[in-house]
């Protein structure tokens, strides 16, 4: 609930969400697809280096992460991933948001 505390609104809630992720991972980390996306070219198990947060604009409806994909940057659903090497505080949030997602809940 840290992150929607005082948001009022879907666009409040998504830019919640979008500054407690920026703010709590710690970027790059290990994560392998959990889950497949007709909107991601990740097929479930491939691992991947997560480099750091989509710009703010990309994640008004889902949170979105940055990784190198074929010698360019791709944004890529974070509630596809699962993390497999990042320090406790990006575990967690990571965690948090995943649980928020799986619950139903929309930003």
């Amino acid at each position: 609930m840290e992150a929607v505390v005082d948001a009022y609104n879907e666009q409040e809630r998504a830019i919640g969400w979008y500054y407690y992720l920026e703010k709590k991972i710690n970027f790059p980390f290990v994560a392998r697809c959990a889950a497949s996306r007709s909107t991601s070219p990740l097929k479930v198990g491939d691992e991947v280096e997560v480099i750091g947060m989509a710009p703010v604009e990309e994640c008004e409806h889902d949170m979105f992460v940055e990784m190198n994909w074929d010698e360019e940057e791709l944004a890529v659903p974070l509630s596809q991933l699962e993390v497999v090497d990042a320090d406790d505080e990006t575990r967690e949030a990571v965690e948090d948001w995943l649980y928020w997602n799986k619950k139903g809940y929309q930003v």
